[in-house]
Protein backbone atom coordinates (compact mmCIF):
# COMPACT_ATOMS: atom_id res chain seq x y z
CA UNK A 1 0.00 0.00 0.00
CA UNK A 2 1.33 3.42 -1.00
CA UNK A 3 1.08 6.22 1.57
CA UNK A 4 0.74 9.83 0.53
CA UNK A 5 3.50 12.15 1.62
CA UNK A 6 2.26 15.33 3.35
CA UNK A 7 3.81 17.43 0.59
CA UNK A 8 1.81 15.51 -2.03
CA UNK A 9 -1.41 16.07 -0.10
CA UNK A 10 -0.64 19.76 0.18
CA UNK A 11 0.16 20.02 -3.52
CA UNK A 12 -3.03 18.22 -4.51
CA UNK A 13 -5.08 20.44 -2.21
CA UNK A 14 -3.48 23.58 -3.58
CA UNK A 15 -4.14 22.45 -7.16
CA UNK A 16 -7.80 21.75 -6.40
CA UNK A 17 -8.19 25.14 -4.75
CA UNK A 18 -6.56 26.76 -7.76
CA UNK A 19 -8.97 24.92 -10.08
CA UNK A 20 -11.89 26.07 -7.94
CA UNK A 21 -10.62 29.64 -8.09
CA UNK A 22 -10.25 29.58 -11.88
CA UNK A 23 -13.72 28.13 -12.24
CA UNK A 24 -15.22 30.80 -9.98
CA UNK A 25 -13.46 33.57 -11.89
CA UNK A 26 -14.72 32.21 -15.21
CA UNK A 27 -18.29 31.94 -13.92
CA UNK A 28 -18.23 35.50 -12.58
CA UNK A 29 -16.81 36.68 -15.88
CA UNK A 30 -19.62 34.96 -17.77
CA UNK A 31 -22.16 36.62 -15.48
CA UNK A 32 -20.53 40.00 -16.04
CA UNK A 33 -20.68 39.52 -19.81
CA UNK A 34 -24.37 38.54 -19.82
CA UNK A 35 -25.51 41.88 -21.20
CA UNK A 36 -22.96 42.14 -24.04
CA UNK A 37 -23.56 38.48 -24.96
CA UNK A 38 -27.34 38.82 -25.13
CA UNK A 39 -27.06 42.04 -27.15
CA UNK A 40 -25.46 39.92 -29.87
CA UNK A 41 -28.34 37.47 -29.74
CA UNK A 42 -27.64 36.05 -33.18
CA UNK A 43 -24.64 34.22 -31.71
CA UNK A 44 -26.76 32.88 -28.85
CA UNK A 45 -29.50 31.89 -31.30
CA UNK A 46 -27.05 29.86 -33.36
CA UNK A 47 -25.92 27.99 -30.24
CA UNK A 48 -29.52 27.32 -29.18
CA UNK A 49 -30.08 25.77 -32.59
CA UNK A 50 -26.82 23.82 -32.47
CA UNK A 51 -27.25 22.47 -28.94
CA UNK A 52 -31.03 22.07 -28.93
CA UNK A 53 -31.71 20.84 -32.44
CA UNK A 54 -28.93 18.27 -32.38
CA UNK A 55 -30.14 16.95 -29.01
CA UNK A 56 -33.82 16.92 -29.94
CA UNK A 57 -33.93 13.42 -31.42
CA UNK A 58 -32.40 11.63 -28.43
CA UNK A 59 -34.49 13.70 -26.02
CA UNK A 60 -37.76 12.93 -27.84
CA UNK A 61 -37.07 9.22 -28.27
CA UNK A 62 -35.95 8.85 -24.65
CA UNK A 63 -39.00 10.74 -23.41
CA UNK A 64 -41.30 8.48 -25.43
CA UNK A 65 -39.86 5.28 -24.00
CA UNK A 66 -39.77 6.69 -20.46
CA UNK A 67 -43.47 7.50 -20.90
CA UNK A 68 -44.10 3.95 -22.09
CA UNK A 69 -42.41 2.52 -19.00
CA UNK A 70 -44.19 4.91 -16.63
CA UNK A 71 -47.56 4.06 -18.16
CA UNK A 72 -46.96 0.33 -17.90
CA UNK A 73 -45.41 0.27 -14.42
CA UNK A 74 -47.77 2.90 -13.05
CA UNK A 75 -50.87 1.04 -14.18
CA UNK A 76 -49.95 -2.21 -12.45
CA UNK A 77 -48.99 -0.36 -9.26
CA UNK A 78 -52.17 1.76 -9.16
CA UNK A 79 -54.36 -1.20 -10.08
CA UNK A 80 -53.54 -2.84 -6.75
CA UNK A 81 -55.29 0.03 -4.96
CA UNK A 82 -58.12 0.48 -7.45
CA UNK A 83 -56.73 3.81 -8.64
CA UNK A 84 -55.85 3.06 -12.25
CA UNK A 85 -57.80 6.18 -13.34
CA UNK A 86 -55.05 8.27 -11.70
CA UNK A 87 -52.48 6.96 -14.19
CA UNK A 88 -52.36 10.25 -16.07
CA UNK A 89 -51.70 12.19 -12.86
CA UNK A 90 -48.91 9.82 -11.84
CA UNK A 91 -47.22 9.99 -15.24
CA UNK A 92 -47.45 13.78 -15.41
CA UNK A 93 -46.17 14.40 -11.88
CA UNK A 94 -43.32 11.92 -12.28
CA UNK A 95 -42.20 13.65 -15.46
CA UNK A 96 -42.63 17.35 -14.69
CA UNK A 97 -41.31 17.14 -11.12
CA UNK A 98 -38.44 14.71 -11.41
CA UNK A 99 -37.72 12.52 -14.40
CA UNK A 100 -38.09 15.18 -17.09
CA UNK A 101 -35.50 17.68 -15.81
CA UNK A 102 -33.07 15.03 -14.51
CA UNK A 103 -33.00 12.68 -17.49
CA UNK A 104 -32.94 15.58 -19.92
CA UNK A 105 -29.95 17.06 -18.08
CA UNK A 106 -28.09 13.74 -18.11
CA UNK A 107 -28.75 13.27 -21.83
CA UNK A 108 -27.83 16.90 -22.46
CA UNK A 109 -24.53 16.38 -20.65
CA UNK A 110 -23.74 13.32 -22.73
CA UNK A 111 -24.74 14.84 -26.05
CA UNK A 112 -24.30 18.62 -25.97
CA UNK A 113 -21.89 18.89 -23.02
CA UNK A 114 -19.27 16.65 -24.59
CA UNK A 115 -19.67 18.50 -27.88
CA UNK A 116 -19.00 21.84 -26.18
CA UNK A 117 -15.97 20.52 -24.32
CA UNK A 118 -14.47 18.96 -27.43
CA UNK A 119 -15.11 22.08 -29.50
CA UNK A 120 -13.53 24.48 -26.99
CA UNK A 121 -10.68 22.07 -26.27
CA UNK A 122 -9.84 21.69 -29.95
CA UNK A 123 -9.95 25.46 -30.42
CA UNK A 124 -7.49 25.78 -27.55
CA UNK A 125 -5.28 23.01 -28.94
CA UNK A 126 -5.28 24.73 -32.32
CA UNK A 127 -4.32 28.03 -30.65
CA UNK A 128 -7.44 29.72 -32.00
CA UNK A 129 -8.25 31.21 -28.61
CA UNK A 130 -4.72 32.60 -28.30
CA UNK A 131 -5.01 34.06 -31.80
CA UNK A 132 -8.22 35.81 -30.82
CA UNK A 133 -6.51 37.33 -27.80
CA UNK A 134 -3.69 38.55 -30.05
CA UNK A 135 -6.32 40.31 -32.18
CA UNK A 136 -7.80 41.98 -29.06
CA UNK A 137 -10.93 39.79 -29.19
CA UNK A 138 -12.09 38.43 -25.85
CA UNK A 139 -12.60 34.64 -26.33
CA UNK A 140 -14.86 34.48 -23.28
CA UNK A 141 -17.22 37.06 -24.77
CA UNK A 142 -17.05 35.79 -28.34
CA UNK A 143 -16.87 32.02 -27.82
CA UNK A 144 -17.87 30.98 -24.30
CA UNK A 145 -20.68 33.40 -23.38
CA UNK A 146 -22.93 32.65 -26.41
CA UNK A 147 -22.50 28.91 -25.85
CA UNK A 148 -23.22 29.29 -22.16
CA UNK A 149 -26.49 31.13 -22.64
CA UNK A 150 -27.41 28.94 -25.59
CA UNK A 151 -27.18 25.88 -23.34
CA UNK A 152 -29.03 27.59 -20.48
CA UNK A 153 -31.94 28.52 -22.76
CA UNK A 154 -32.01 25.22 -24.65
CA UNK A 155 -32.16 23.05 -21.54
CA UNK A 156 -35.69 24.03 -20.30
CA UNK A 157 -37.00 23.79 -23.86
CA UNK A 158 -35.64 20.27 -24.23
CA UNK A 159 -37.08 19.31 -20.84
CA UNK A 160 -40.49 20.58 -21.97
CA UNK A 161 -40.24 18.42 -25.10
CA UNK A 162 -39.24 15.42 -22.96
CA UNK A 163 -42.22 15.94 -20.64
CA UNK A 164 -44.68 16.38 -23.49
CA UNK A 165 -43.52 13.32 -25.40
CA UNK A 166 -43.38 11.30 -22.17
CA UNK A 167 -47.01 12.15 -21.34
CA UNK A 168 -48.01 11.11 -24.85
CA UNK A 169 -46.12 7.84 -24.34
CA UNK A 170 -47.96 7.20 -21.07
CA UNK A 171 -51.27 7.91 -22.82
CA UNK A 172 -50.45 5.49 -25.64
CA UNK A 173 -49.69 2.66 -23.21
CA UNK A 174 -52.38 3.44 -20.63
CA UNK A 175 -55.29 4.38 -22.87
CA UNK A 176 -54.67 2.77 -26.24
CA UNK A 177 -52.96 -0.45 -25.15
CA UNK A 178 -54.28 -1.20 -21.65
CA UNK A 179 -57.69 0.48 -21.87
CA UNK A 180 -57.71 3.15 -19.16
CA UNK A 181 -60.58 5.58 -19.60
CA UNK A 182 -59.23 8.55 -21.62
CA UNK A 183 -61.46 11.06 -19.85
CA UNK A 184 -60.20 9.97 -16.43
CA UNK A 185 -56.60 9.97 -17.70
CA UNK A 186 -56.70 13.62 -18.79
CA UNK A 187 -59.07 14.98 -16.13
CA UNK A 188 -57.03 13.55 -13.25
CA UNK A 189 -53.91 15.05 -14.78
CA UNK A 190 -55.46 18.49 -15.28
CA UNK A 191 -56.93 18.54 -11.79
CA UNK A 192 -53.85 17.31 -9.94
CA UNK A 193 -50.94 19.09 -11.62
CA UNK A 194 -50.32 22.59 -10.26
CA UNK A 195 -48.80 25.04 -12.70
CA UNK A 196 -46.59 26.83 -10.19
CA UNK A 197 -45.69 24.11 -7.67
CA UNK A 198 -45.20 21.26 -10.13
CA UNK A 199 -44.48 22.67 -13.58
CA UNK A 200 -42.75 25.75 -12.17
CA UNK A 201 -40.44 23.68 -9.98
CA UNK A 202 -39.58 21.50 -12.96
CA UNK A 203 -38.72 24.56 -15.05
CA UNK A 204 -36.56 25.91 -12.22
CA UNK A 205 -34.71 22.60 -12.00
CA UNK A 206 -34.16 22.61 -15.76
CA UNK A 207 -32.72 26.11 -15.62
CA UNK A 208 -30.34 25.24 -12.77
CA UNK A 209 -29.27 22.04 -14.53
CA UNK A 210 -28.72 23.97 -17.75
CA UNK A 211 -26.43 26.45 -16.00
CA UNK A 212 -24.53 23.65 -14.26
CA UNK A 213 -24.04 21.30 -17.21
CA UNK A 214 -23.16 24.03 -19.71
CA UNK A 215 -20.70 25.74 -17.37
CA UNK A 216 -18.94 22.48 -16.50
CA UNK A 217 -18.63 21.63 -20.20
CA UNK A 218 -17.19 25.03 -21.07
CA UNK A 219 -14.84 25.07 -18.08
CA UNK A 220 -13.42 21.64 -18.88
CA UNK A 221 -12.86 22.60 -22.49
CA UNK A 222 -11.33 25.96 -21.58
CA UNK A 223 -8.97 24.41 -19.02
CA UNK A 224 -8.11 21.29 -21.06
CA UNK A 225 -4.50 20.53 -21.91
CA UNK A 226 -3.96 21.49 -25.57
CA UNK A 227 -3.32 17.93 -26.71
CA UNK A 228 -5.61 15.22 -28.13
CA UNK A 229 -5.23 13.24 -24.91
CA UNK A 230 -6.02 16.32 -22.82
CA UNK A 231 -9.18 17.03 -24.82
CA UNK A 232 -10.36 13.42 -24.49
CA UNK A 233 -9.81 13.48 -20.73
CA UNK A 234 -11.66 16.79 -20.45
CA UNK A 235 -14.59 15.33 -22.38
CA UNK A 236 -14.74 12.37 -20.00
CA UNK A 237 -14.58 14.68 -16.97
CA UNK A 238 -17.48 16.68 -18.37
CA UNK A 239 -19.81 13.68 -18.44
CA UNK A 240 -18.78 12.45 -14.99
CA UNK A 241 -18.81 15.80 -13.21
CA UNK A 242 -21.98 17.07 -14.88
CA UNK A 243 -23.89 13.87 -14.13
CA UNK A 244 -22.86 13.87 -10.46
CA UNK A 245 -23.63 17.58 -10.14
CA UNK A 246 -27.10 17.12 -11.64
CA UNK A 247 -27.97 14.27 -9.27
CA UNK A 248 -26.65 16.14 -6.23
CA UNK A 249 -28.45 19.37 -7.16
CA UNK A 250 -31.65 17.42 -7.80
CA UNK A 251 -31.65 16.20 -4.21
CA UNK A 252 -30.93 19.69 -2.84
CA UNK A 253 -33.58 21.38 -4.99
CA UNK A 254 -36.19 18.72 -4.25
CA UNK A 255 -35.58 19.05 -0.50
CA UNK A 256 -35.86 22.83 -0.72
CA UNK A 257 -39.04 22.73 -2.83
CA UNK A 258 -40.85 20.31 -0.52
CA UNK A 259 -39.83 22.31 2.56
CA UNK A 260 -41.27 25.58 1.26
Amino acid sequence: MRFWHPSEVGLATRNKLADLGRGTRLFLQLMRLTGPALRRFSLVRDQIHFLGNHSLAIIAVSGLFVGFVLGLQGYYILQRYGSSEALGLMVALSLVRELGPVITALLFAGRAGTSLTAEIGLMKAGEQLSAMEMMAVDPVLRILAPRFWGGVIAMPLLAAVFNSVGIIGGWVVGVMMIGVDPGAFWSQMQGGVDVWKDVGNGVLKSFVFGVTVTFIALLQGFEAHPTPEGVSRATTRTVVMASLAVLALDFVLTAMMFSI
